[in-house]
Parts: C-alpha cells; structure tokens; sequence
C-alpha cells in the first residue's frame, strides 16, 4: 500500500468513524473516528452564533476526554486473537497525529519479560514504519499511537522474537514481552532520490541487514519484504550528482540483494520468483558464483535437469575448489542419469522387449525354412519315386 492509499483511507476513515484491522496481522490502516462535516448548518440552527459553537466545543472537548479516560482503563486487542494488546498510559495529542506508514518514527523503548526482568533499555529508536525494520508488534502497534503518547504493549513470542528468542537483545525463547514504548517524533521519510549517494548506500545496505537477519530466523517472507525494499533503494533515480565508484557500489549491494532474495525464494518454494532473481543478478555479473548455484539448484528442482547441470558445471569451472558446489553437481548427475534409466525401462516396458521379440521371430523365421525344405524334400521323393515306377514298368 502507497502513501497515497494511505491518505485516502485516513480521509474515509474520518468520514466513517470507525478503525480498520485486517486478520492477517500484518497490514493495517488506522482510521479516525472523528466526525467530520463540511456542510453548512442549517440557517435556523445557525442564529445563536458563539453560543452554541462554545456549547459544541464543550461536548467534543468532554468527549475526547471520556474517550481517552475509557482508553487509559482498558487493553486495545490489536489483531483480535488476545495475542498483541496495546493499553494507553499517558493520552498523547489526538488521532490525527498518529504516525503513518512510510514515515521514520522514533521511539523510546523498555523492553521487558513478563516477570518484569529487564531487556534493554532504548532512547530515540528511529526506524521506518512498516518497513519490518523492527519487530513486528513495534510495527503493528505504533501506527495506533498518538504523538507523545505513552504505552504499554504485551506481546506473543509470535510477534516479537518467536521460538528461536535472541541473543541481541537476549531473550529467550517462546519469550512473551512487555514493552514501554513512548511515541516522540514522526516525519515523513527523505526523498530517495534527493539523497547524498552515500546516504542512499547506507539506507539500502541497512535494509539489506536487515532482511539477513529475518533469514536467520527462518523469516523468510520479511526477509523478501526487506530485500524488496533495498532493491528499490538501489534501483531509484539519482537526482543529484553520483560518481561511478558510488554507482559501482549501489549495484554490488544490489546484486546481494537478488542474491538473498533468490535463497529466502527458495525456501518458501517460489522457483519461478527465484529464477527470475537469479537472472536479475547474473545480468549484472555473469560471472557470479552464488547466482549461478542458486539458479542449478531452482532449474533442478523444476526438473530442467540438463539446464541445471550446465549451470553448475560453468560455476564450479569459475571455482573449481568449492565444494558445496561439486557435490550439488555430483548429486545432480547422479540423479539425472538414474531418471533416464527409469525413462528407458518406462519406454521398453510400454513397446515390448525389443530383443525378445528378434528373438521370436528369428525363431518363426527358422522353423517355417525347416517346414519348406521338409515339404520340398518330400515331394522330391514322390517324384522320384513315380518316374522309377514308369521306367521299371516300360522295361516289363
């Protein structure tokens, strides 16, 4: 969803009053609930004048109070499945400072166990919302706060750091977490393309790390979200002046994210987006080893058996010595030329045993030659044997 969608849903939102959570968990809009009406009273409720806008004032202004008191007492369940809960501890400046997607927030955060052990402590945590920069009950729950809004969130390992836990910050596994979190700052995140080259590296490469470490906790879905993000870093318009050197470097860390994006693809058993990464980077550079492995092993598992070893054989020609590569290699072959004899017997069995089949006839072939050369002799015998009659008969 772009910034644009965003607004546009913030605006009926505002018309419809209510808040929108979608069940994946993992997207969503926050909506306001304040009334809003552009049209002109009618004339005859207009003559009192200040009386009755003071009167209204008044209303809205006891009823946000009534609202933020009522939300001060109880536990917001963001997703519905009592898993993420948001509970506010000090109101902040209204809904309609709530931060939106895409802007960088910063945040100051205590992190804690259930049992109120201490985590980490962390002041002026900047990050981009939404992107996954952080973990994904800080994504999903700082959109539904308030400018200098104070909260407390709990959360379900599932949303914080699941069942590997961390080691940076340490927690362990299947860790449920408190977190303090107060909402300080959000601004609209810089033009891309307005950016110091060297800036524009960093922001990519900073999403690419961050995608690595999704990958190493086997979320790979965020992983592909993350590289997707660097790749359009990396892949923007300049507007400003870039060496060939900077150029050089913004597509290195391009290349590493096609690279990461194809592994992730793979296992989530996306062969035909991991194929299309793959390509991507080898139209880059060629003669990338990690490309061409990943693109033998998604030929391989796609069946293009004869594609896939070619592609290897040319990688492990670019490094002989690497052996992951050798053995893929060695499994492959192995593997394409036990199919071939399956297909081989497949066919034989459905057309007949070939030989068999000379053999019979060979067979036939023989035996019908005996019976014509038998029936020959035979009658050769009659024959003879008649014209001996006649001769011994004019004798007598």
């Amino acid at each position: 969803m772009d910034a644009s969608d965003g607004h546009e849903n913030a605006l009926s939102a505002k018309k419809s009053g209510k808040t929108s959570l979608l069940d994946s968990g993992e997207d969503f809009e926050v909506l306001d609930e304040e009334d809003i009406d552009d049209d002109l009273p009618p004339l005859e409720d207009a003559g009192g004048g200040d009386g009755n806008v003071a009167d209204n004032t008044e209303k809205k202004n006891a009823e946000e109070e009534s609202e933020a008191s009522a939300q001060m007492d109880e536990w917001l369940d963001v997703l519905g499945n009592d898993q993420l809960k948001k509970k506010v501890l000090e109101p902040g400046k209204g809904r309609a400072s709530r931060p939106q997607k895409g802007q960088d927030v910063e945040i100051n955060l205590k992190t804690q166990l259930m049992d109120g052990t201490l985590v980490e402590e962390q002041n002026n945590l900047s990050f981009t919302l939404g992107d996954g920069d952080v973990i994904q009950a800080l994504d999903l729950t700082v959109q539904l706060m308030e400018m200098g809004e104070k909260a407390l969130i709990h959360t379900d390992a599932k949303y914080a750091y699941g069942a590997r836990g961390s080691l940076e910050p340490e927690v362990p596994p299947n860790a449920q977490l408190s977190l303090e979190v107060e909402l300080v700052k959000a601004i609209d995140a810089p033009d891309v393309e307005l950016m110091p080259p060297s800036d524009r590296i960093a922001l990519a490469i900073r999403k690419r790390e961050r995608g690595n470490v999704h990958y190493q906790r086997a979320d790979y879905a965020f992983a592909v979200n993350s590289y997707s993000i660097a790749l359009q870093i990396t892949e923007s318009n300049s507007k400003v002046d870039i060496s060939p050197e900077e150029e050089e470097e913004l597509l290195d860390v391009k290349v590493k994210c096609l690279n990461n994006m194809a592994a992730s693809q793979l296992k989530l058993d996306h062969y035909d987006a991991a194929l299309k990464s793959c390509v991507s980077a080898l139209a880059h550079q060629p003669d990338n080893i990690k490309a061409l492995f990943r693109m033998g092993k998604v030929l391989a598992l796609q069946g293009e058996y004869t594609e896939a070893i070619q592609t290897l054989r040319k990688a492990l020609k670019l490094e002989p010595s690497n052996k992951t590569i050798h053995a893929e290699l060695s499994k492959l072959v192995k593997k394409h030329s036990e199919q071939r004899g399956a297909e081989q017997a497949m066919y034989k069995k459905m057309l007949g045993n070939p030989s068999k089949g000379s053999t019979t006839k060979s067979r036939a072939k023989s035996s019908w030659g005996l019976s014509w050369k038998w029936l020959f002799g035979a009658t050769a015998v009659a024959i003879g044997g008649v014209a001996l009659s006649v001769v011994i008969a004019a004798r007598n």
